[in-house]
């Protein structure tokens, strides 16, 4: 099958600011999902894909985001330690199905064609390629994700990430999910030394990037592109509403006051 590799913004290579001064910021831990790579463009051509595969008829917008806020539930479920990930896995697909009138029964053939379909549309968001390859050596960059194995392996290697890492943490290896502190204990045993002052994560999610961030003491970075209102029980350090706003933070240059997001 061929893999789509997709810019998120033509030319904005062209504008990548390059650091100047020593920054007090020495570590970045990217989510992917969402903040590195465009995981709805993912989402949409996999299930579209797995539906002609297994002979499922047409599967319309209206059926794809109605399997996204099924999914959506079930990872906040995880989040909060409600479920494990073997029932998010299968519980969203078996709920889908059944709303959908599919057998059951295919949701595990279903989701481990899934989890392998999901790493062949490689969308990056706001040129995250050249973000990330333009920070080499300057900070030390890390994946965290609760992403499967399976699926994030194969994005990371097609994306061209994995080789432009310094590390990868999954939470199906580690054993924890963000945001729950384990996860972040096992970062920081195996990055160290790093300071959590030094530290900050990107992420578009509030319940397990920024939520995992701030409960770790760590600086956070709430990616934002659709400009959402910021919640007031989360006290994030920055709002960026494209990628490249994070040199601008590392290099001290941007004090963004966010309390005006908040309205």
């Amino acid at each position: 099958m061929d893999v789509r590799k997709i810019k998120g913004a033509a030319g904005t290579a062209d504008r990548l600011p390059e650091l100047t001064g020593k920054s007090r910021i020495s570590v970045l831990l990217w989510d992917v999902d969402g903040t590195l790579l465009d995981f709805k463009a993912a989402e949409l051509s996999a299930l579209m894909s797995l539906f002609e595969e297994f002979s499922l008829g047409a599967c319309t917008e209206e059926m794809v985001r109605r399997y996204s806020q099924i999914n959506d539930g079930y990872w906040q479920r995880l989040e909060r330690n409600e479920i494990t990930k073997p029932q998010v896995l299968l519980g969203r697909f078996e709920e889908f199905f059944r709303e959908i009138g599919v057998p059951g029964e295919l949701a595990p053939e279903f989701n481990q064609r899934y989890q392998l379909r999901l790493g062949d549309t490689i969308v990056f968001r706001d040129d995250s390629y050249e973000l990330v390859k333009s920070l080499r050596g300057k900070v030390r960059q890390y994946v965290v994700s609760n992403g499967t194995v399976a699926a994030q392996s194969k994005k990371l290697r097609l994306s061209g990430f994995g080789e432009l890492m310094d590390g990868v943490f999954l939470s199906e290896e580690i054993g924890a999910e963000k945001p729950n502190k384990a996860f972040f204990d096992a970062v920081f045993e195996a990055i160290r030394p790093a300071s959590p002052s030094e530290v900050m994560i990107v992420g578009d999610s509030l319940t397990s990037d920024m939520k995992g961030g701030i409960d770790a003491g760590i600086i956070t970075c709430w990616y934002d592109p659709d400009r959402k209102p910021v919640p007031p029980e989360y006290a994030i350090d920055h709002v960026i509403f494209d990628l490249h706003e994070v040199v601008s933070i590392i290099e001290g240059i941007l004090r963004k006051d966010i309390v005006w997001r908040k309205k």
